[in-house]
Parts: structure tokens; sequence; C-alpha cells
């Protein structure tokens, strides 16, 4: 039996959530999160994009974390899998050098972030991503929840994406609106000692996620797994979310 298994008893996200506050008491150039996620457990209910909705405030047509399906094998030993997408946060990210004013950039530990004041929504992010993990906010969608308290999104109620509280009122043109929006691991709450949103709800346990550089973490430990499948490798950005097939 590996550790992995042996630790099921004592509670993966219990783990998991020490791993993170153990890699908080580290300065913070000396963390590299990163997530894995288990194509094997995952099943496809959306509950990780539903999640990262709620936790970021996002209007519609704005999605961190999409769960694409496809069909693998040949008949008769076709099935479906399922593809959770959140952001690679790649360790040599193509849409930082591409953002003409530095709006885009990637932090001490590794997450790729995005400064909304600064960002002047030209879009040469969404573009330069290989992995499609970016959406623009157009703003078209967001309602006022005063006005319409029926409504199940509304932009009034605070965000605090990237750990900075935010409030958006409809029919206004303060960010994110305009904007190029990610996921961002929800920084705000790993600063807090807590696990992403998505890792917390998935109902799976397909999504892992700590410290690379803690060799005690068991991000560290499945990071050594023979199953790792890292999307489009060849182009050599170093994802730091990575499948386990």
């Amino acid at each position: 039996m590996n550790r992995i298994d042996a630790n099921v008893g004592e509670g993966i996200l219990e783990r998991m959530r020490a791993d993170v506050n153990r890699a908080l008491e580290k300065p913070v150039e000396e963390r590299r999160w990163a997530m894995a996620i288990d194509l094997q457990k995952c099943v496809g209910c959306n509950a990780c994009t539903v999640s990262c909705n709620a936790e970021n405030a996002l209007p519609p047509g704005v999605v961190y974390r999409p769960v694409t399906e496809e069909e693998v094998g040949t008949f008769p030993h076709a099935r479906l899998r399922w593809l959770p997408r959140p952001c690679m946060q790649c360790e040599k990210p193509p849409c930082v050098n591409v953002c003409p004013v530095s709006a885009t950039w990637q932090r001490p530990d590794g997450i790729v972030t995005i400064d909304y004041d600064v960002c002047i929504g030209c879009r040469y992010c969404i573009v330069a991503c290989p992995y499609q993990a970016r959406t623009f906010d157009f703003g078209e969608n967001h309602t006022d929840y005063s006005a319409h308290p029926g409504q199940p999104y509304e932009t009034d109620r605070p965000s605090f994406e990237n750990g900075e509280e935010r409030q958006r009122h409809a029919h206004s043109h303060e960010s994110p609106v305009g904007n190029a929006r990610k996921c961002t691991y929800c920084v705000h709450r790993l600063e807090s000692g807590m696990l992403p949103s998505c890792v917390t709800t998935c109902i799976g346990g397909a999504t892992y996620f700590g410290d690379l550089n803690d060799k005690e973490s068991l991000i560290h430990e499945l990071a050594g797994s023979p199953r790792i499948m890292h999307l489009k490798e060849e182009l050599g950005t170093h994802p730091r979310t990575f499948y386990l097939t």
C-alpha cells in the first residue's frame, strides 16, 4: 500500500490543508503551487465549475473551470471521459509576454494572475493562451441584485478575487468589466490557509492541490506518478496543472 492509500482514512482534504498551511510558513518565493486532476475519478458532475462560479461571483459567460466531455476508445470499448480545465498555471506562461501593459504577471509562487486595474482589455493574452483558459468579461450579463433580487447572479455582492475586495455594479465599466479573467487557484483562499474552492467541492475526490516544493506534500507524491499527463506538453509551457490518466 502506498502512502496516498494509507492516508485515505485520515482524510485527504485534511492532509492537503495541512500541506497548504505548512507551505504558508515559507517565504512566498519558496512555494510552487500545483494542481492534479485524476481523470479516473472525475464523474463530470460540474460541482467544481459551480463552486468556482460562486466563490468568485462570476457572471454568466465567464467560466474559470469548464469541464469538457470526450469519447475515448473505440466501439465496443468506448467510454466517456470528463476533463476539467482550469488555468494550467504554466511555469513559462505565453500569456505574460504578450501583455502590452504587464497586467498579466507571474507571482513569486508561480501563480499567473491579472491586475484588473491595469488591464486594458486588448485580449492578446486570450489569443496567446494555448489552453483557452481565459475569458473576457464584457459586462453584458451583469445584473443589479438590489433591483432584481431573484436573479441568480448579482454584481453588487463583493468578490475577493486576487485577495482584493471588489464591488461590481450593473451598467458600470468598473473592473473586472472590460478585462480578461482567469483561474488563480483561489489565491485569496490560499493566503488564508484554505484550499481552492474546486478542490473542496469535488464529490469524486478527483482534484488535489499543494506545494510541489514540499517533499512531504501529497501533490509532490502525485507528481511522481507514472500516470501523469500534461496538456500540450510539446509546447514547452510546463503546466503546473496536470492530470492522472
